[in-house]
């Protein structure tokens, strides 16, 4: 075992995405361009789902909550991301870096949770469509949304406190703290830690996956048992767009979390980590929006209100001068 000296560490030195200068600007651009996709994205997505009358379900309350949850997940880590990239200054303190884990934990593994409260709304409309109303109700996602809320956060302070406690060999990570290259900077193997990521961490982050397979199971039987075409197609187009963003994020967890320190590799887990942070937010509305009949409906009723009070407002100032 190679030992490596022992510091107190009172600030992290961001790597940022490329070790070459001329490639910052590029980056930068291409960063920038997908975080602000992603926030007008998610931001109109949740505008139209607590505006619009039609969009009053429980399914359009989870996505709204979902979208929600990417303009916070993003907001976390780019807007620092694109100042350090840059800046002549990389470095964040300890503090703040342990405030963005526990806020970074805490909203990713809120994700998971949500998509499988999802899952169950999707299990519910497709395999017993007739008691839909009486068991799926707004208020029951409420209780769901909250309830979850208090688990992630709970999860992420623990593991937060943990984090605090280790001793550092080093203050490089890459463009935003996370519990990975965390672990990798400590002088001794955080077997604890690791221990508790791959136990108690189960239980928290990948539960809600094994949940959504087990619905999208269930629903892979009823499916299987429809003998109506069209009842068939609609089941279909009802779950396909969530089936999408469920493999684009576990995709992303499964390889950054879900494995030894040891395996770290930094290159690598650069791309993994912005395609988490960025790729996968700026996708969520883009994949929801085009597929779904009624958010198109929502956005298009939207957007002519919008334009009738663009246009009302100045004929009404000509009419007064």
């Amino acid at each position: 075992m190679v030992k490596r000296n022992r510091t107190e560490v009172t600030e992290f030195v961001l790597l940022g995405l490329s070790s070459w200068p001329e490639m910052q600007p590029v980056i930068f651009g291409i960063v920038r361009a997908m975080y602000l996709v992603a926030l007008m994205g998610n931001a109109l997505l949740v505008i139209v789902a607590l505006s619009d009358s039609k969009l009053q379900t429980p399914m359009y309350f989870l996505l709204s909550q979902l979208s929600f949850i990417d303009i916070f997940l993003t907001t976390i880590t780019v807007p620092q991301m694109l100042i350090h990239m840059l800046s002549v200054n990389r470095t964040i303190s300890f503090n703040c870096c342990m405030i963005q884990l526990l806020f970074f934990m805490a909203v990713g593994s809120m994700e998971g949770h949500l998509l499988a409260a999802m899952a169950y709304d999707r299990y519910v409309a497709v395999c017993d469509p007739l008691r839909y109303s009486a068991i799926i109700s707004r208020r029951l996602c409420l209780r769901i949304t909250l309830t979850s809320w208090v688990v992630v956060s709970l999860n992420s302070l623990l593991y937060s406190v943990l984090v605090t406690h280790l001793t550092f060999c080093g203050n490089q990570v890459t463009h935003f703290c996370d519990i990975t290259p965390l672990l990798k900077l400590s002088c001794t193997r955080p077997v604890v830690n690791e221990m508790l990521i791959f136990t108690e961490g189960v239980a928290v982050v990948v539960s809600p996956f094994f949940f959504i397979l087990s619905s999208y199971a269930c629903i892979g039987v009823a499916i299987a048992c429809m003998h109506s075409v069209a009842a068939l197609h609609k089941a279909l187009s009802t779950c396909s767009s969530h089936i999408l963003v469920v493999l684009l994020l576990y995709g992303s967890v499964i390889h950054m979390y879900l494995r030894p320190s040891s395996s770290y590799d930094l290159d690598q887990d650069h791309q993994v980590a912005i395609f988490y942070t960025v790729v996968t937010p700026m996708l969520n509305p883009l994949i929801y929006s085009p597929r779904n009949q009624e958010v198109k409906g929502a956005l298009w009723r939207l957007f002519r209100k919008l334009r009738i009070s663009g246009n009302f407002q100045p004929s009404s100032q000509a009419n007064r001068d």
